[in-house]
């Protein structure tokens, strides 16, 4: 059991009151562990996201990627929620973030074009191919 739930007497047993102080320790704790929560929603669902949407087709799907990039890529501490200020509320590197996703995204794309690339060949070698074979009026 922690020194805090000693004190506020949190294993079941009531002996009396419990400290002021302590109480408000306790609820600060709890806020800020909620804060912490939100916080970590927040960043978990820009993330998500960035990743779902990346080779969006759709014009809703590509707004959603471009506003969590862009908050992603926002270096504005100003605002209680920006990324900068949730990654050092959570002690994570912002920039490390940013880097691993710009990374994760660039890979993402390069595959898709190879296989959009792959796709084109293929179509473009089949409809070559058919050219040359006999039609079917042909060959009564």
């Amino acid at each position: 059991m922690t020194e805090l739930a000693r004190r506020f007497r949190i294993d079941g047993g009531l002996s009396g009151p419990a400290d002021p102080v302590v109480n408000e320790e306790f609820f600060k704790t709890s806020f800020r562990a909620g804060e912490e929560r939100l916080m970590l929603a927040v960043l978990q669902d820009a993330v998500k996201c960035f990743q779902e949407h990346v080779l969006a087709q759709h014009l809703w799907e590509k707004k959603l990627f471009e506003e969590a990039e862009n908050w992603i890529l926002e270096k504005n501490t100003n605002w209680f929620f920006s990324f900068e200020n949730i990654c050092d509320n959570l002690q994570l590197n912002p920039d490390y973030i940013r880097q691993g996703l710009l990374v994760w995204k660039k890979v993402k794309r390069k595959s898709q074009s190879e296989i959009r690339v792959k796709i084109h060949v293929f179509r473009t070698t089949a409809r070559h191919q058919n050219r040359h074979l006999p039609s079917a009026s042909n060959e009564m």
